[in-house]
């Protein structure tokens, strides 16, 4: 018989993968730990009000989820029926923004937990023993942080996961590097080695039968003084270079990724980190490109990885930190030299960076504006947030010269997000005529049109305009309204059916980036 009933509350936002920290709670509590009643719900499930818990956690992920968090924490005190000693919230979020999650008045009393589980599960969840709270008397107990994640939680909820077929675990925690803009040190502090990969994918297998892929989700794996051990017990776990799982009379392709991508700035010192690697299903290869100031040693990494046979490589791209638009396509334009150099795949995720403590995604870059980062959101929402590898795409999308992209970030947005109409169909001529009034704008000018379009939504720019003096910032203004609902049905009544880029046949969903900011 369940002991105590167990509620775990994942927000309602959308992300890639499954909540690891949850599903490790919920073997803590589940029949082979408490034996206690675990429900997983996601986002508000009215339902779960109509019974009593004993204990309830909530998860966190982006810092800029604040209001789906903040709603999560409100219906867990609702299912709490106001106790909230029985609330526990924890997570990336909870974390980083631990005196934020205290100072809220409303969820005083609600257990804000920072860092891993990695002590005695009384000691990681704050009990007290001397409120005689439920397993407040744990002290000696397997950490949950150690616990093998229960995967059958996940049939609870309606929600996929992009990624769900895979062990997820981590051969090391932490990072070596201190970067600025960068969570890890905060959340797991210095570089040090993980649980045995082999236990953990043994675990999972004898309880929830084996997974197709391997998912390391480690900051920096190539910074381990255990490198090759760690490349080594991947290969024993059955993910050698071409492996497949067979299930069911069907050979799958197996498939390791290190989700959080790997340092150039370590690779490029010997081949031996690529060519180890490659011995490995890796897939993609994903690599930070950060800044411009990392082309050198990103290069390198690429080289090396070409020449061991690492052909299909994914890269993050940080941009709306102290880079500048001009650096950004400086970065994307290398991978498409590179892929023509080396005859490779190189398929770029722009990440748009917000303060980890921020929490929405106003944070705009010294050298950025509130309309241009718009824009590079118009082009990416195109292609899913893909800088495809392809040199014709990549010239179609973000245009062929630095000056050329800076002129594309310019462009009302209705051009960007309309361009075949404007270019090649009927808004030909409108687009002819903004070109002609935008080419006479000089630097003064074109700073004082984008002032005025970053200063507000919208539906406040004819407002602003009209204020506007000059005479040629007030001319090609009109351009910058958005069109009437007749004629966008127009656009899209004519476009419908005209062949767009399809990212779906270039990268599978479980290989794009847990959040682009393309919604936002």
């Amino acid at each position: 018989m369940p002991n105590k009933n167990i509620l775990l509350i994942e927000p309602g936002y959308k992300n890639k993968y499954p909540p690891l920290g949850l599903m490790k709670i919920a073997q803590y509590h589940g029949p082979r730990g408490k034996n206690d009643s675990v429900r997983f719900v996601k986002g508000e499930t009215p339902e779960v009000l109509e019974q009593s818990w004993d204990r309830i956690y909530v998860t966190s992920l982006f810092s800029f989820e604040w209001k789906k968090i903040s709603d999560a924490i409100d219906f867990a005190l609702r299912a709490a029926n106001g106790l909230s000693s029985k609330v526990f919230v924890g997570g990336i979020a909870a974390s980083l923004m631990q005196e934020d999650f205290l100072a809220e008045a409303r969820w005083r009393g609600v257990r804000v937990i920072k860092g891993l589980l990695d002590k005695s599960p009384a000691e990681s969840l704050q009990l007290d023993e001397f409120a005689e709270e439920l397993y407040s008397d744990d002290c000696d107990g397997t950490p949950i942080e150690d616990l093998i994640p229960d995967y059958s939680i996940l049939d609870q909820i309606e929600y996929t996961y992009p990624v769900n077929d895979a062990y997820f675990t981590y051969a090391s925690r932490g990072c070596i590097r201190k970067c600025k803009f960068c969570g890890v040190p905060k959340l797991e502090g210095h570089q040090r080695d993980a649980a045995s990969i082999s236990s953990v994918v043994q675990g999972i297998d004898a309880l929830y039968g084996p997974k197709k892929d391997l998912t390391l989700m480690d900051n920096n794996v190539v910074a381990s003084a255990r490198y090759k051990e760690i490349i080594a017990e991947i290969i024993d776990s059955g993910f050698h270079a071409g492996a497949t799982l067979e299930r069911n009379g069907h050979a799958y392709k197996r498939r390791v990724d290190f989700n959080q991508g790997v340092d150039a700035r370590i690779l490029c010192k010997d081949q031996m980190y690529l060519r180890e690697m490659s011995k490995t299903c890796i897939d993609p290869l994903r690599i930070a490109f950060d800044h411009a100031g990392m082309k050198k040693p990103y290069g390198q990494a690429i080289r090396y990885a070409a020449e061991v046979g690492l052909t299909k490589l994914s890269n993050y791209m940080l941009y709306n930190f102290h880079d500048t638009p001009e650096d950004l396509y400086e970065r994307m334009r290398l991978n498409i030299d590179l892929n023509e150099e080396l005859d490779i795949r190189i398929f770029s995720f722009p990440m748009r960076y917000q303060p980890v403590t921020l929490k929405d995604r106003s944070h705009i870059g010294e050298h950025w504006n509130r309309y241009y980062l718009r824009s590079v959101q118009l082009i990416l929402q195109a292609t899913h947030g893909i800088v495809s590898g392809a040199p014709d795409f990549f010239k179609r999308a973000f245009s062929n010269s630095e000056q050329e992209f800076i002129n594309l970030l310019s462009m009302p947005h209705h051009f960007i997000f309309n361009r075949e109409w404007y270019e090649n169909y009927g808004g030909r001529a409108e687009l002819d005529s903004f070109k002609v009034q935008y080419k006479n704008l000089s630097k003064n000018d074109t700073n004082e049109l984008l002032e005025v379009l970053s200063e507000g939504p919208p539906g406040s720019w004819e407002r602003s305009f009209k204020s506007v003096k000059n005479r040629k910032v007030k001319n090609v203004s009109e351009h910058y309204l958005p069109p009437s609902h007749d004629l966008l049905r127009e656009i899209w009544d004519s476009m419908k059916k005209e062949k767009r880029f399809n990212p779906d046949e270039l990268v599978a969903a479980e290989e794009r980036v847990e959040d682009a900011g393309l919604e936002a």
